[in-house]
């Protein structure tokens, strides 16, 4: 069992950089962030693989936003930058265990509200 938590989600205006932070109880094979906006199916943010660090992102927030980690305690971090009011959404943060899983385990969510 992974337990994840997530924080750093606020309100923001456009432009605005923001910082989200997901704390596990467990070094997986890949963690991943995600969102989901009001009305909108749940969609993939970006992901980071754990041993090497290698990452990869949606078109939509590629060269905006960037996935680092750390192993003291095991944390994932989402840096959002040139936010924009299409970005607002609920942000979770979810871990595959293993290459043949998929993503199974999901913090609660934080929200990120960006202002025009």
């Amino acid at each position: 069992q992974v337990r994840l938590v997530e924080s750093g989600g606020g309100l923001v205006q456009a432009g605005d950089s923001l910082r989200l932070s997901c704390a596990a109880s467990r070094r997986t094979y890949r963690m991943g962030w995600f969102r989901q906006a009001p009305g909108k199916e749940r969609e993939f943010v970006g992901g980071i693989y754990w041993i090497n660090g290698t990452t990869d992102y949606a078109n939509s927030v590629k060269g905006r936003f960037a996935i680092s980690r750390e192993n003291g305690p095991i944390t994932m971090y989402l840096q959002m930058n040139n936010l924009e009011p299409a970005d607002t959404a609920v942000y979770y943060c979810a871990a595959q265990w293993s290459p043949a899983t998929a993503y199974e385990y999901w913090g609660q969510g934080t929200q990120v509200t960006v202002s025009s």
